[in-house]
């Protein structure tokens, strides 16, 4: 049986926000921060009692990164505690849920496990009062994103805690960032919130974390991990707010791919900086298809738009790419030059000395500069192989265009090759 001595005053704001005259309006309840700082127990009870009190015959979801997760760290905690505050709880253990009772009121909670792209699968079909995501910045986007259009049921909201991750994480930009905008509750939780812990258990946290994990863990800030490859780039540095109104000459770098993304971006010079104006990103696994070579060119020919460019640099792999670019005639087409450790450099003097900027737009390039890290199990060197499609593209235009830029003798190749 749960026993509770006292509550933070932000654990009863959690408690409470959906009857209190400042926030039951709102749509959702946002909860992030430090580990242990009390977030999870508060808030899959204070979900239980809304739900308790609002609806009779309902059905919720509860979900969590997987279904190990979710029973272990909230259906466990949560009956075990509305059991000690009189509610009847029966769980399913074969069907995935548990219904929980009290004042002659009855309502189903089903547990989904939100591991990958494929787990959005699992939760359509069924019509929820509420949801609440536990570690949602664990979750692929398309499951949260499902669970969200299931909650269609009048007055339903929506639940969600977690622990910080990288600034350019969707979760952060979509929702957090959005919060009043999304009519949403935002709570961000330290460890002081929680006064079950001890000065000394918080200590001991303290000492356990270091360096980024540290003021993720501990002072809970969605910060960038170590090891990036582009430490120095910085949004308030390279993100042009505005762009230009007009460029002196325009080029396009493409890396391209089949299972894994393809990036292209749109590249604009005015006096002696490169801008990355707009960018052209697909990912099939985001989007659920793949697309041919005929679909990725129409996705060059809009993102260029009419506008007479130099040439068009090309991932060297893409043989096939480049001969469809070829075969249409339109644009000049070449094949990047692809020295990864040189051409990394080469981004990193570009960046350094501000001769880099990039549009608001260009959401995937800012994203993965907050993602692409050395791999440290081989020496620090060479760079992991994720998060990498818009920072290859970006090398592909520096290494095969921006350094010769000033000499001519580029453009002229390049038109040679078409």
């Amino acid at each position: 049986m749960a026993k509770f001595k006292r509550f933070s005053a932000k654990q009863k704001t959690v408690l409470t926000w959906w009857k209190s005259e400042r926030y039951k309006k709102c749509d959702a309840v946002i909860c992030d921060g430090a580990v242990r700082s009390g977030k999870t127990l508060c808030m899959s009870l204070s979900f239980a009692a809304w739900a308790t009190a609002n609806f009779n015959g309902g059905n919720f979801a509860i979900c969590g990164k997987t279904i190990t997760s979710v029973k272990r760290n909230l259906a466990v905690p949560l009956l075990s505690a509305l059991r000690g505050l009189g509610f009847s709880c029966v769980e399913k253990i074969s069907g995935g849920y548990a219904d929980i009772s009290a004042g002659g009121r009855t309502n189903r909670f089903y547990f989904f496990g939100g591991r990958d792209e494929s787990s959005a699968a699992l939760i359509q079909g069924i019509t929820l009062c509420g949801a609440l995501l536990d570690e949602v910045a664990l979750m692929p986007r398309s499951f949260v994103e499902q669970a969200v259009a299931r909650c269609s049921v009048e007055n339903s909201k929506l639940w969600f805690s977690c622990n910080p991750s990288y600034p350019y994480h969707w979760f952060y930009r979509e929702w957090i960032l959005k919060a009043r905008e999304k009519n949403v509750l935002y709570l961000h939780f330290t460890m002081d919130d929680n006064p079950s812990l001890s000065d000394e258990v918080r200590e001991r946290y303290r000492r356990l974390y270091s360096g980024v994990f540290y003021e993720r863990f501990i002072l809970g800030k969605w910060i960038a991990a170590e090891g990036l490859v582009y430490p120095m780039f910085s949004e308030e540095k390279h993100v042009a707010k505005p762009l230009p109104e007009s460029f002196e000459k325009y080029a396009v770098s493409c890396d391209y791919g089949t299972v894994n993304p393809s990036s292209f971006g749109l590249w604009g010079k005015c006096g002696k900086v490169w801008y990355r104006i707009s960018e052209y990103y697909y990912s099939s696994k985001r989007e659920g298809m793949s697309r041919t070579d005929e679909e990725h060119y129409e996705g060059l020919r809009k993102l260029i738009g009419g506008r007479r460019v130099l040439g068009v640099i090309v991932d060297p792999s893409a043989a096939s790419f480049i001969e469809c670019i070829r075969r249409h005639g339109e644009f000049p087409v070449f094949p990047a030059k692809n020295d990864v450790v040189s051409g990394i450099r080469r981004c990193s003097d570009a960046l350094r000395d501000g001769k880099l900027m990039f549009g608001e737009s260009c959401t995937d390039t800012l994203r993965e500069f907050s993602l692409y890290r050395w791999d440290e199990s081989r020496g620090g060197d060479v760079p992991i192989k994720e998060n990498d499609h818009a920072m290859d593209d970006m090398r592909y235009f520096v290494t095969s265009a921006f350094f010769r830029d000033e000499s001519g003798g580029f453009w002229a190749s390049a038109v040679t090759r078409s």
